[in-house]
């Protein structure tokens, strides 16, 4: 944030009412289109797994069959879990009154706990993003990707962390949403953390059954189990790189801004929301790369109303874009490989001691 507005209560105020009436703006227009719009991504979504699973069992050409089974299985899990599963769970067709699209019951495809999800991302993450110390998601405690973080000899391996956290992403989100660091802290009690390992554990359970026991029994009928089993792994492993590639250059380029607990001590809602805006980044690109995404190719207007649905997105940023101009603030954004490449670069940056770090 620039110094100016952080220093000007009155502009704080102006931008928070501006914000504020955007968004009643919005709710107040939510209806029909929106409905439609979710209940076609979940046709797609299923089409996509459906088609998918059936070509791994049935497809009768190899490696072919068992090449477009994989990917177009990679493809709708990809969709529930960003377009459908993380936006349904920050609540953003809550007003529809259907229990399958309530953040409350909605469970995806995941072995991440929605309970658990719920509590450290929802809550927290989204509330205190980019504070360091104080932000679950930024690093995901592991990681350390500012100067306001101390260095210890563990992050000499964070690059190699950042690439197994990548690979296996939702395994990691799903022990870190357990928020073990909270344990450790003294933030949760034992018996919280145990209650949220149960949740995870459960949830494990029952996502490695249904695809590496269940799927590939059941193609032992045609002959394919051992394919079924290796589509149903690659196509998890898929969905985890895009999900983490996706989710790093959101909060972590080094555009973005991170911000300490002290200056954000007695934040005002307008300052709060200034940071929400600077402490986010954008991914340029065409309608496939922001539905692939769950439209967090726009994180920056997710951060400001997420539980507006996200194909609304494309239409605030217009509006977004010049609010920034007008107050100052930076809007980040660009494309795919420049948002990544920062991100893996701030990675290295800060894997060796202060006085021994890059730039």
């Amino acid at each position: 944030m620039k110094d100016d507005i952080l220093r000007d209560p009155q502009r704080l105020e102006a931008l928070r009412q501006e914000i504020d009436a955007k968004r009643r703006e919005l709710m107040a227009d939510l209806g029909e289109r929106d409905l439609r719009y979710i209940r076609r991504v979940i046709r797609v979504s299923r089409g996509f797994a459906i088609a998918g699973r059936g070509l791994l069992m049935f497809a009768p050409v190899a490696p072919l069959g068992w090449v477009a089974g994989t990917l177009s299985l990679a493809v709708g899990k990809i969709v529930e879990n960003m377009e459908i599963g993380h936006n349904v769970m920050h609540g953003q067709y809550d007003w529809v009154g259907d229990r399958r699209l309530d953040s409350r019951y909605y469970e995806w495809d995941n072995v991440c706990a929605a309970e658990d999800w719920h509590q450290s991302h929802n809550v927290k993450h989204h509330d205190l993003a980019n504070i360091v110390g104080r932000d679950p998601d930024f690093g995901y405690g592991v990681m350390r990707l500012s100067h306001d973080t101390p260095w210890k000899p563990r992050h000499r391996a964070q690059v190699v962390l950042g690439a197994t956290t990548t690979l296996l992403f939702e395994w990691g989100v799903g022990v870190h949403d357990a928020e073990p660091s909270a344990l450790r802290d003294g933030q949760i009690s034992f018996r919280e953390f145990r209650s949220r390992l149960v949740a995870f554990g459960r949830k494990a359970r029952h996502q490695l059954f249904k695809d590496y026991v269940l799927f590939p029994v059941l193609a032992l009928l045609t002959g394919n189990a051992l394919g079924v089993l290796a589509g149903n792994f690659v196509a998890n492993l898929l969905r985890n790189i895009w999900a983490a590639v996706v989710i790093f250059c959101g909060h972590f380029p080094q555009t973005t801004r991170t911000f300490t607990i002290e200056e954000t001590a007695n934040e005002s809602r307008g300052a709060w929301y200034a940071r929400q805006i600077e402490g986010s980044s954008n991914i340029e690109g065409g309608w496939l790369m922001h539905f692939m995404s769950g439209h967090l190719s726009h994180q920056v207007e997710h951060h400001l109303f997420p539980d507006i649905p996200s194909h609304r997105y494309r239409e605030i940023q217009p509006w977004l874009q010049d609010l920034c101009r007008r107050y100052g603030l930076s809007y980040n954004t660009g494309s795919l490989w420049r948002q990544y490449g920062s991100v893996l670069w701030r990675i290295a940056r800060h894997s060796g001691p202060p006085k021994l770090a890059m730039g």
